[in-house]
């Protein structure tokens, strides 16, 4: 499964598809800030059988299309000028899990059904917490409404990516402004990252990857040896 998302910062923004089998990305595409989110799907080689989780400003049916014909799965949510009618609807879940709704639909202004013709399925879920129904969009109707509304929870962990490169790699205090500065900024607070993900699975760390990146920083001045430091039980 995959997710992607974007962190915007002055002139540019940098889009990120992260492979959550172990939380390390897959594709960086850093942009100037009037590039539109959409387009990052262009570049996307979509893999048979995979889950891309995408918030609604990737929102491009034609690309997803593609991804649908490609035999990818994708999942949303939908614009709030998403006009569609529903076709059809399952009763086939708990609602005590938060689900809602389960419905099938199509889209139906005439340039959206152009792009995407087949039906889209619809899952509505209750945010406890907020109090708010939540609605994703997926081409998938194989798996339950949960997993679908479980696996979207997923798109979280590129946000969480993006978190740590600003705490950890301190990007909010840039060294400069301009496009190339900024970019140059961020290309070393991924490989820095990188770097502290692989020594993390090349030593098989117990300790989250922003966990290893703490105690590397606070023992930078110790004589101690890196493996022990970071294979020691919590």
């Amino acid at each position: 499964a995959w997710a992607l998302g974007k962190y915007s910062k002055g002139a540019v923004k940098m889009h990120t598809l992260l492979d959550l089998r172990g939380s390390i990305p897959a594709n960086i595409h850093i942009t100037d800030g009037k590039w539109h989110d959409s387009n990052e799907l262009d570049d996307i080689v979509p893999e048979p059988f995979a889950f891309y989780m995408m918030d609604k400003a990737y929102v491009d049916f034609l690309a997803l299309f593609r991804f649908h014909k490609a035999g990818a799965y994708w999942i949303s949510r939908p614009k709030d000028n998403m006009r569609y009618e529903v076709v059809n609807h399952s009763l086939d879940f708990d609602p005590s899990t938060g689900i809602c709704g389960d419905f099938i639909i199509k889209l139906t202004t005439h340039k959206s059904k152009k792009l995407y013709p087949e039906p889209i399925r619809m899952v509505t879920y209750h945010d406890s917490v907020t109090g708010n129904d939540v609605e994703f969009i997926t081409n998938n109707f194989e798996i339950s409404a949960l997993e679908v509304a479980n696996l979207y929870r997923h798109r979280w962990d590129v946000e969480v990516f993006f978190k740590w490169i600003k705490q950890n790699i301190v990007v909010k205090n840039l060294w400069g402004y301009s496009e190339n500065a900024v970019r140059t900024h961020l290309w070393v607070a991924i490989i820095a990252y990188l770097i502290i993900a692989k020594i993390k699975a090349d030593y098989k760390s117990p300790y989250s990857i922003t966990e290893v990146a703490t105690l590397i920083r606070i023992s930078a001045l110790e004589r101690v040896d890196l493996r022990d430091l970071i294979t020691k039980p919590k």
